[in-house]
């Protein structure tokens, strides 16, 4: 592929690199920017999405007719990257999970009436949203055929009973998409659903305490006892709902890593800082071989996890679901950020495990990296169910047809 990026989304990447060098980076090592749950605060963030809106920087990845810049994935990875050099960057963009993906899909499924009633408000930043698909046990999280919840239909209306948790950011949402059983049939037997949180009918159990910081409204236990929802609120169509998170999952995963390496960028600039002005021994801790090969293998790992998600969003461009392409990207960029960050903390000591960087905020935040969107060893599986069903053809490479070549 060629890597050379167009002007258009270099001038995104630099516009949204200056804004999170003067807007965003100073207010980390402020208390009053975060809330009681480590994120920015709900006022300040308003205060910033609408300069981010102002100077043309909000939305990138959805079409100029939905509110967006028409950015592609490869243009996303370049911009979102840049995003995340900030730990507030890409919720003030509009381009954080769990808005990111919910917009997405519904853009890509949605009837003009239900983008009119669902999307359009997210786009405006008028309210959050969330995906609710993860069951306690016995119900589904990496596998959906496990999925228990339910949603008889009665007449016009579905009415729904189950349990959901650790859904992101339902406390602070308003729009939900709903992954629920309408019948056992293996492969149709999943419907997405559309709900408002005014609806009866459903409750937030708690919100789970988790290790790191976490993102605006948390994660969430949730119990349905009869919420009802009138067909017009089902995306695709019923029995369409392994289809919708097949649609949804495969990018939201790969632009987990296209953010991840932002912060995992961060991370190596944090540690090279303190290392080029801190001594001990007559010598500064950047002119030492162990420091240097420390900072040197995350350079080539970052890189990796760089090409690993260009060669997906590319794929994804091309109208591929690149299953295998962002299950290895997902895999390698998870564990890159993971050691980014605990390499930070190791060069700058004591320091790092303080709150005087934000580098203890990125490690715990990194932790859960390796398992959402699936964990590392369900990625794992996936790319050995490709290399047996594919052999050596598992490494190929994709030729140029006659008419593109010539």
């Amino acid at each position: 592929m060629d890597f050379r990026i167009s002007p258009k989304i270099e001038d995104y990447r630099s516009r949204i690199a200056t804004f999170v060098e003067h807007e965003l980076i100073p207010l980390e090592s402020a208390p009053a920017s975060f809330d009681e749950h480590e994120n920015i605060s709900l006022e300040l963030l308003q205060r910033m999405r609408e300069k981010a809106m102002a100077e043309g920087l909000w939305c990138l990845q959805l079409k100029p007719e939905t509110g967006g810049a028409g950015l592609d994935k490869v243009g996303m990875a370049v911009c979102y990257e840049a995003m995340n050099r900030s730990i507030f960057g890409p919720v003030v963009f509009n381009s954080a999970a769990p808005d990111d993906g919910n917009m997405m899909l519904l853009e890509v499924v949605g009837t003009p009436a239900q983008k009119e009633r669902w999307l359009q408000p997210i786009v405006r930043g008028d309210v959050r949203s969330a995906f609710a698909m993860t069951e306690p046990h016995p119900g589904g999280g990496s596998d959906p055929s496990m999925i228990q919840t339910r949603a008889e239909k009665r007449g016009g209306t579905y009415v729904v009973h189950g349990r959901k948790w650790f859904i992101t950011g339902a406390g602070e949402a308003s729009h939900f998409i709903l992954i629920a059983r309408t019948s056992d049939d293996p492969r149709y037997g999943l419907t997405a659903f559309l709900f408002h949180k005014d609806q009866p009918g459903w409750e937030i159990l708690r919100r789970i305490p988790i290790m790191g910081p976490e993102e605006h409204g948390g994660h969430c236990e949730i119990a349905f006892t009869g919420l009802e929802i009138p067909e017009e609120n089902v995306l695709i169509g019923e029995g369409q709902g392994l289809k919708a998170t097949q649609i949804r999952l495969g990018p939201a995963r790969l632009t987990h890593c296209m953010r991840w390496l932002g912060l995992s960028k961060r991370s190596v600039e944090i540690a090279q800082a303190y290392a080029a002005e801190r001594t001990g021994f007559g010598q500064r801790l950047a002119d030492r071989e162990s420091i240097q090969l420390m900072l040197g293998d995350l350079a080539l790992q970052i890189e990796i996890g760089r090409m690993l998600v260009m060669r997906a969003a590319w794929e994804l461009d091309q109208g591929s679901f690149a299953r295998k392409e962002v299950s290895m990207a997902k895999l390698h960029v998870a564990n890159v950020l993971h050691q980014a960050a605990d390499t930070g903390i190791q060069i700058n000591g004591a320091r790092g495990y303080s709150k005087d960087t934000v580098l203890e905020w990125i490690y715990r935040y990194a932790r859960q990296a390796r398992l959402v969107d699936g964990a590392d060893e369900v990625h794992r599986m996936v790319l050995n169910r490709f290399l047996t069903s594919e052999g050596s053809d598992f490494w190929h490479w994709p030729v140029e047809t006659n008419a593109a070549s010539s």
